[in-house]
């Protein structure tokens, strides 16, 4: 079975330094960028993170320092990166939670605006939760009867991913699925990237999590004493929120977003 595309999509997992994707750098990524006619490349690097990696996240990854020393920092590839990202949507297993936010930090920090806009984002993760709350490992047994190899290197777990994602839509098409925690129901299962995304990503406005959109599609505030409050209420009614957010220790896509959002009411 192919994946129904319209424009390529890249799979990828990243290893870092620590899973604080405001602080910690990437060690290492892995891109598979799948076209729609069905042929793939690939992007496999090791990176310099510009500062120790720890010992608990090397005996994790199996990522020393001694292995990326002479490796190039993320800023020499930026440029190349995001031009081979150009116009693609993402997949991987948990990437919402975790791999977006760094990789769009790390673009930040390199001086690059990384656009997030007009992409989908489908997450396996969600999907095999969803259905069959377990890890990646037990995932790629679960869907594919194969055992992980290597796990915890990049590329074999996006192969797994981009494995285990053909998969779920082989397994779970025309099923609808109904969110136990929440109550909310997603169309059917499709081999359509548009219905995934919705599955997986509907309610994201910033990748940290600090805002979501409500049922009505607007913005509001997942954290903190402002939790479910709208957005444009909180900067109207509490200007100086917005000063103490930019100074906190919030991600720069997340203090990138409310500007957005009090720009959009300033020039309403």
């Amino acid at each position: 079975m192919n994946l129904a595309l319209k424009k390529p999509l890249v799979f990828f997992d990243l290893e870092t330094t620590g899973t604080n994707f405001a602080k910690d750098r990437i060690v290492e990524y892995a891109f598979l960028k799948v076209f729609p006619n069905g042929t793939s490349e690939w992007r496999v690097q090791k990176i310099n993170p510009e500062m120790p990696i720890p010992p608990e996240s090397s005996v994790f990854h199996g990522i020393y320092d001694e292995d990326i020393k002479d490796a190039p920092t993320f800023k020499q590839v930026a440029k190349e990166l995001a031009n081979f990202l150009d116009g693609s949507d993402f997949a991987g297993f948990n990437i919402l939670g975790f791999d977006i936010p760094l990789l769009v930090e790390e673009f930040l920090r390199a001086g690059i605006d990384f656009s997030l806009k007009n992409r989908r984002f489908i997450d396996a993760q969600k999907i095999f939760h969803l259905m069959e709350p377990r890890d990646l490992s037990a995932a790629y047994k679960f869907y594919c009867g194969k055992t992980l190899e290597n796990a915890h290197t990049a590329q074999a777990d996006v192969q797994a991913t981009f494995e285990v994602l053909q998969a779920q839509i082989d397994l779970y098409a025309g099923r609808k699925i109904i969110d136990k925690k929440t109550g909310q129901e997603f169309e059917p299962v499709r081999n359509d990237m548009d219905i995934l995304h919705e599955l997986t990503a509907k309610k994201i406005v910033d990748f940290a999590g600090t805002m979501i959109y409500n049922n009505e599609g607007k913005e509001v505030f997942n954290i903190g004493k402002h939790k479910g409050k709208l957005v444009e209420e909180v900067l109207k009614n509490e200007p100086n929120y917005y000063d103490w957010f930019q100074k906190a220790d919030f991600s720069l896509d997340s203090k990138r977003k409310l500007t957005e959002i009090k720009l959009r009411m300033f020039y309403k």
